[in-house]
């Protein structure tokens, strides 16, 4: 596939503080690629550079085959930019709000016209065209933003958070539109600490942790690589929790992390629900479940999200 973003030893300081410490990676044409991690980890600076929004201190960085130093003006022509806080107009209505936008792109009012239509009817807001941006419900105004970043048709649609504050209904509504515009070929950048979206969307994702890549992949490569296939939550403490793990070093196929009060275990073997059941028969409070980008990220750090 045509490499549409591409990033060597990419740098960014501010005041002597890096935010991103020397990262290399690539975007295909027509894939979501996701860059997930928790609050400070650097994704949502390297999505800045590539919006020219912040300048890049050190390496390399071109968009659609252009370097984001010399025409950062005709990059931003191809980019739709969903941030991650909603900065709608709210002195206008929802159909003006896409009207206003649609001027930065020197569009035809003809053209801005179809554009908002069209907008409008793929996110099933043309019943709320006519109201204001305070009469929409969270999960509207997001819908909203998104439709807002699509009206000059972009080559790459940039998503900063895009699900963030929306209930699981409006989460998934907005899932299955974005699923739909990849299939579409646009080329969809998603920035996110949601492990579960980055799931559900990309094709391939890096994790990052304090500004660094500590990884690169699919979801299902990440999670069969560093994890496995099933993971059993416990709680247990005491001498039950230390025959626990003693126990599980004892076996093979089976890997182990604590995180404050609850052991994960994770197997990697067709019998290793089996031979979890064996060693946690005396626990009461266990959980089994399939291995997901979480377990990735503990296995990683050796810790849960930081803030």
């Amino acid at each position: 596939m045509t490499e549409i973003i591409r990033a060597r030893n990419l740098v960014k300081r501010y005041d002597g503080f890096t935010a991103v410490d020397g990262i290399d990676f690539s975007v295909r044409k027509g894939e979501c690629f996701g860059f997930l991690g928790p609050n400070g980890a650097g994704k949502t600076t390297t999505v800045r550079m590539i919006s020219c929004v912040s300048p890049v201190t050190e390496g390399e960085l071109a968009v659609d085959g252009v370097d984001v130093w010399r025409e950062p003006r005709r990059i931003k022509s191809i980019l739709g930019v969903v941030p991650q806080e909603d900065n709608l107009d709210p002195d206008l209505s929802v159909r003006q709000n896409l009207a206003v936008y649609a001027r930065y792109f020197d569009m035809p009012r003809e053209l801005a016209d179809q554009r908002i239509d069209e907008s409008l009817v793929l996110f099933q807001l043309v019943d709320k065209q006519n109201e204001p941006i305070a009469a929409l419900s969270t999960g509207l105004k997001r819908r909203l933003t998104i439709a807002r970043g699509l009206i000059n048709q972009p080559k790459i649609l940039v998503l900063d958070e895009p699900t963030t504050g929306l209930d699981p209904q409006a989460r998934h509504m907005v899932w299955q539109k974005l699923r739909y515009l990849k299939e579409q070929g646009v080329t969809m950048l998603l920035c996110t600490h949601y492990m579960e979206e980055a799931a559900h969307l990309c094709d391939r994702l890096v994790i990052m942790h304090q500004g660094r890549i500590l990884v690169e992949g699919s979801p299902a490569e990440l999670v069969e690589e560093y994890v496995g296939r099933e993971v059993a939550e416990v709680q247990a403490s005491g001498r039950q929790r230390e025959r626990i793990l003693t126990d599980v070093a004892s076996r093979t196929g089976l890997t182990v992390e604590e995180v404050e009060d609850i052991i994960y275990i994770h197997t990697r073997t067709p019998d290793g629900r089996a031979q979890m059941a064996d060693l946690i028969r005396d626990s009461d409070k266990v959980v089994y479940r399939p291995a997901n980008l979480e377990d990735v990220f503990l296995r990683l750090t050796g810790r849960g999200l930081i803030e």
